[in-house]
């Protein structure tokens, strides 16, 4: 675990030479080529007070992310199937000494009819998550969920990758598990402070932080192609969480060839009877969460930032401005809860912030100048892992995303968007049509039209 050098960390956040705006400026200056940062410069963006240097950071995180992933938001949503877990967790309602918390496994029938609900929304992309339970988060129901959300098909919509939040597994599961046909392995260490660590997670597997920690070294030995990190931001001192996530992507860059595809960033949020939850101990603000964003954005640009429903909807927005990629919309956090009227807050895991549908966050992100992108396109091409980084850290995946973000929105627009949605989806498709040249404006013309005459999934 070295390679999370607390003490080192410590001193860098302690480091008062790091607060001078000179330094601070030339790491910003330096982050334009969108080639990362060191974790010293990393730790000078953090200390950032200056009003004025500040927006500096924000304006080059946005344009950094543009350089990479052009205007895209990726859209997903999460698919809960059971929330029964065996650790103890003090910040999550699923923990099992919280009796209070109603417990549901989804039959192979409910998932159905869960992934049922999200294709007619539009969603193509999920992220499957169970709480840790060996019995009940078994390989065996995990692949039997994944294949039975992959065979819905409701005339030409389908989810058409699914991502998997599941408990560190061995090397052998993981291969088990790649097998499925999962796109990104997720998981996150909630938080890199051994100490805090250990008594956030007072019993059960989980209390096991080295085993979490190598879970993406044995997910990528296993022939998982992207993995997915993130950090819990409140149980601990925000700027270690996002020096020591750095570090954990800067080691799996160096080891693997490939950093994160993903790394998420959840603020600690209110839970049923969890009693870290409601009271975090370090509460993060929201200038210094967008900070944060901005500079993990600097420090690994190549790096698809997820935002989700956790934050309200107004934070959303600014948040977007500062590189984040891929949202969540349109979420539950409970087993079977897309089929209910509401969320039943006594089977949540946590409180959402953003209750929007997909449609109205959808039309939201074409007001604020984002593409909506529902692209599955690069893992069915074999655009992953090293061939896909390679793509984005040399600036050119944007070529391959554009006419694919595209066409998919187009289908989107065409099949479930309401009239308003449709309206404001299709004035901004051919703007950003319009704005393209060559082959690339050809090639999206071409798919659009694919699109409009009845085809589905148009990609390449």
């Amino acid at each position: 675990m070295e390679f999370i050098d607390e003490s080192y960390i410590a001193s860098l956040i302690d480091d008062d030479k790091l607060n001078d705006h000179a330094i601070q400026r030339e790491a910003i200056q330096k982050s334009k080529e969108a080639k990362g940062l060191t974790l010293r410069e990393s730790a000078a963006l953090l200390n950032i007070s200056d009003p004025e240097i500040a927006e500096e950071l924000f304006h080059t995180a946005r344009e950094v992310k543009e350089k990479i992933y052009g205007n895209r938001l990726v859209l997903f949503a999460p698919l809960y199937i059971t929330n029964l877990c065996v650790n103890n967790c003090l910040y999550c309602a699923f923990r099992k000494d919280n009796k209070e918390l109603t417990r549901k496994t989804l039959t192979l029938d409910e998932i159905k009819s869960e992934t049922e609900f999200l294709v007619k929304q539009g969603h193509k992309r999920v992220l499957l998550v169970c709480g840790e339970h060996p019995k009940k988060s078994s390989m065996e129901f995990i692949g039997e969920s994944i294949k039975t959300i992959y065979d819905v098909n409701i005339n030409g919509g389908n989810i058409r990758r699914i991502n998997a939040n599941t408990a560190p597994l061995s090397i052998a599961d993981f291969k088990t598990l790649k097998s499925f046909g999962i796109g990104t392995y997720q998981c996150f260490q909630e938080t890199y402070h051994y100490d805090t660590y250990m008594y956030m997670h007072p019993e059960g597997p989980k209390r096991d932080y080295a085993w979490r920690l190598f879970a993406m070294d044995r997910a990528l030995q296993a022939g998982i192609d992207d993995v997915g990190i993130g950090a819990l931001f409140g149980l601990t001192d925000y700027k270690f969480e996002t020096l020591a996530m750095l570090s954990h992507a800067f080691n799996l860059d160096q080891r693997f060839g490939v950093g994160p595809h993903t790394i998420s960033v959840p603020r600690l949020e209110p839970a049923l009877n969890a009693p870290e939850a409601n009271n975090p101990p370090f509460a993060v603000d929201d200038e210094s969460f967008k900070k944060l964003i901005a500079v993990i954005r600097l420090a690994v640009p190549y790096t698809g930032i997820i935002l989700s429903t956790r934050e309200r909807a107004e934070l959303r927005r600014e948040f977007f401005k500062v590189g984040i990629s891929q949202i969540s919309a349109g979420s539950r956090t409970s087993p079977g809860a897309y089929n209910e009227s509401e969320e039943n807050h006594e089977m949540e895991q946590f409180q959402l912030g953003d209750h929007r549908t997909l449609d109205e966050v959808v039309k939201d992100c074409c007001e604020l100048d984002f593409l909506p992108s529902f692209c599955t396109a690069c893992y069915r091409s074999e655009r992953t892992g090293d061939r896909f980084m390679e793509l984005a850290k040399s600036g050119n995946i944007g070529k391959l995303c554009m006419p694919n973000a595209l066409s998919t929105f187009k289908e989107y627009a065409n099949d479930f968007a309401s009239a308003a949605t449709k309206e404001a989806a299709e004035k901004f498709i051919i703007k950003e049509v319009e704005g393209l040249e060559g082959a690339t404006k050809r090639k999206t013309d071409e798919m659009i039209t694919r699109v409009n005459s009845g085809e589905r999934d148009v990609f390449f």
